[in-house]
């Protein structure tokens, strides 16, 4: 059974960490060192309520987050958002670590534009072995931004502190957006291949007929089949291909369907069970939705 531990403010962190508390109560801005990633943080689940963007160097082997394969090594990003749950993984010591942890709590952004923006970046929803990794020019790019945000985190806070700050972290993930779409844009034979492992992954589900005992399968089971997170895996499609993984599951039941329709006798009804419908008529609408014809229509016409 796991061990979970609930971390509700920034201040229990550096608690945790055994560092001075933080200058600010809703931000803060921790350098990775030796002690903080050899830290002891036991075989537990932590469940943090703030948010959490992490900058490493030097980091080896799978301590704190997993490693998928990746195009540049100068720096891994990682972004962590309230309520999600990080495992710490201590397979091996680290020496000569580098980075920041920037943690800041909702209650920050509460009454800002970026509260509504961040929750417009998929890249919080990521599985931590998506992360972002950095060309040497993008890894110094971020560390001015982080810079900005340390200088203004270190000073005596007035009535500008907060304002500034958040315009930093808004500018800090707008650039982590185009670094995204940037690995997306390179990781082509990557992103191609696994384009190809979803549409074979779709055509072993429909066609051995798994969808009779379990239904449809969601967008989520899917990605877990191929080790990744739903968002992760829909993003990569819609930057490939234009459609999002959702979209790419409905186009597989409707040419499914429509080979089913002129092929067979199947009813209408026996046709949406087969594709793993409860209710024929949640088939007949989507059908409709996306062909412009009902299922009937559809096989009288063709």
């Amino acid at each position: 059974m796991k061990n979970f531990v609930r971390i509700s403010t920034i201040e229990e962190v550096h608690k945790m960490l055994g560092i001075k508390k933080p200058k600010h109560p809703m931000v803060s801005m921790i350098p990775i060192t030796n002690d903080v990633v050899n830290f002891n943080y036991g075989n537990v689940t932590y469940i943090l309520d703030f948010y959490q963007i992490s900058l490493k160097e030097n980091l080896t082997g799978s301590f704190l987050y997993g490693r998928n394969q990746y195009d540049f090594s100068e720096g891994t990003m990682i972004f962590t958002q309230p309520g999600q749950t990080i495992q710490m993984n201590e397979n091996e010591r680290v020496e000569n670590a580098k980075g920041y942890i920037l943690l800041f709590h909702p209650d920050l952004i509460q009454r800002s534009g970026l509260m509504d923006e961040i929750s417009k970046y998929p890249f919080f929803k990521y599985d931590s072995n998506e992360a972002l990794h950095l060309s040497e020019e993008e890894r110094d790019h971020i560390y001015s931004l982080l810079d900005k945000i340390a200088e203004e985190y270190e000073r005596s806070i007035d009535t500008h502190t907060q304002e500034i700050i958040i315009g930093s972290i808004s500018m800090l993930l707008k650039y982590a957006q185009r670094y995204y779409d940037r690995q997306f844009f390179t990781r082509k034979n990557v992103n191609q291949d696994i384009l190809s492992r979803f549409e074979k992954l779709l055509q072993n589900t429909f066609d051995s007929n798994e969808t009779l005992e379990s239904g449809i399968p969601s967008v989520k089971e899917l990605a877990l089949k191929m080790g990744m997170s739903s968002h992760y895996l829909s993003e990569l499609l819609k930057k490939e291909t234009g459609q999002s993984a959702k979209s790419h599951l409905q186009s597989h039941i409707i040419a499914k369907a429509k080979n089913l329709l002129l092929s067979t006798n199947n009813s209408v009804s026996e046709v949406a069970y087969l594709l793993g419908f409860e209710y024929p008529q949640h088939f007949s609408k989507l059908f409709k939705l996306k062909t412009g014809l009902s299922p009937k229509e559809y096989r009288k016409t063709s």
